[in-house]
């Protein structure tokens, strides 16, 4: 399997050359060049998450010197739960896809422990570490950090907006310390995205240093995402026979992202939503096709606070034009008052806590017509509401429990430094200049 720019198809490269690289040479996001085709009936008989994704995910490893290590990879990576779990007071067969039970109690943690385990099977040049930047809303700098912490071949540069995120989503990204520096960008997540992509085009970086992204610009983070929506539809199918449709909190697109390729692939997934918080990039692309990029606007669900997704310029490469991908998803904002809403009737009504993130599902959820709501369902709740604790303990008037991995994490000293959002001031402050 090779996988090929957005940009330029002539660009071509093998898994480990993609995964090193993070962007193509032309700026461009590595796509597939092609993607296999399943029934459920090849999945018989694979009870694990691990399982699963080591089946569906052998073709892009196919002829590439990490094939053989695909299995000890998603073991590694795939080592705690994604349960499917149905919401017993709801009127309607309605699920919550839990993808927050790892180490920062966020979805981003399947797709970077992925890339890391696969990184640390390729070979590495003493004493020139690879770099990875990674751009941040709020929880992909955690799950990277974590995922690489005292990696001896690598170090991580970890940008997030400053004052941006929930002071929890900080504690994650600043806590960590030896091979993880962690930069807070005057700006906007938008500008800590451009910084990354100013940086891979920068010619004196990329000849000095070894450089490569573990957002979901990073093919690796994207591929093992497509396992636990192939898990969840499977486990739906096996049940009831029927495909399952999903709700997904949107931000870069990655995630949903990975649900359209799982769906691509053959897998029983019926339709899929975008939820969007009030960033409305994507949802008035979809309905209008005008593709307007702007500053993102800070919201209640900050890891979505979005303005010019990265990953649409994959969505558009497999949709080049947008009334193809209209059909094949659709897209909705939610207002924070509406969040604050659906957390409290949620809590009330169902007993469900919901991070602010996972409450743009729910909204869209409860806006669907009565004869829509027949269907099966699955929310995916992409974080656990005790990461945002000032905002969802006051609207519900009781405390969240927190996950242990979290409150070990929130014992520990932080430290950043704050940088102006250029690039210039990202390598002084690194010492790359």
């Amino acid at each position: 399997m090779r996988f090929s720019s957005t940009r330029d198809g002539s660009l071509r490269a093998s898994l480990s050359e993609a995964l090193r690289r993070g962007l193509a040479p032309d700026g461009g996001l590595y796509v597939p060049e092609r993607f296999p085709e399943y029934v459920p009936a090849d999945f018989d008989g694979r009870a694990t998450l691990a399982d699963v994704g080591s089946r569906l995910l052998a073709p892009f490893f196919e002829g590439d010197r990490l094939e053989a290590d695909l299995p000890a990879v998603a073991t590694e990576a795939f080592d705690f739960p994604a349960p499917v779990r149905r919401l017993e007071r709801a009127a309607d067969r309605v699920s919550v896809l839990e993808l927050f039970h790892g180490p920062t109690a966020a979805f981003k943690d399947f797709g970077a422990r992925f890339l890391a385990a696969c990184l640390a099977r390729e070979p590495h040049e003493p004493g020139r570490p690879l770099s990875i930047l990674v751009a941040t809303s709020g929880d992909t700098g955690g799950a990277v950090a974590a995922a690489f912490h005292r990696r001896p071949w690598a170090r991580v540069i970890v940008l997030f907006p400053e004052g941006l995120v929930s002071p929890r989503q900080q504690q994650q990204l600043t806590c960590w310390g030896d091979n993880v520096r962690a930069l807070a960008v005057r700006g906007t997540f938008d500008e800590c995205q451009r910084l990354v992509k100013e940086a891979f085009a920068d010619p004196g970086l990329m000849t000095r240093f070894e450089l490569s992204s573990a957002n979901s610009i990073n093919i690796g983070r994207l591929l093992p995402q497509t396992a636990y929506y192939a898990m969840a539809s499977l486990q739906a199918w096996w049940e009831e026979g029927e495909g399952p449709s999903f709700i997904v909190p949107s931000g870069n697109l990655g995630n949903v992202l990975a649900c359209i390729w799982a769906r691509r692939m053959g897998l029983p997934i019926g339709e899929i939503r975008l939820a969007h918080n009030a960033n409305p990039t994507v949802p008035e692309f979809l309905a209008g096709g005008d593709w307007r990029p702007r500053p993102s606007v800070p919201t209640l669900a900050s890891a979505m606070d979005v303005g010019n997704p990265s990953n649409m310029e994959r969505l558009r490469a497999l949709h080049p034009d947008w009334r193809e991908l209209a059909a094949e998803v659709r897209a909705q904002s939610v207002s924070d008052e509406e969040i604050r809403l659906r957390i409290r009737e949620d809590y009330l009504e169902l007993g469900e806590t919901w991070c602010p993130h996972t409450a743009t599902a729910a909204e869209v959820y409860r806006r669907l017509p009565r004869e829509e709501r027949a269907r099966r369902w699955i929310l995916v709740a992409t974080a656990h509401p005790a990461k945002f604790n000032e905002i969802v303990e006051p609207l519900i008037g009781s405390a969240v429990p927190v996950p242990p991995a979290l409150a070990e994490l929130l014992e520990l000293p932080s430290a950043y430094e704050d940088i102006a959002p250029d690039l210039g001031a990202m390598k002084a402050a690194l010492g790359l200049e």
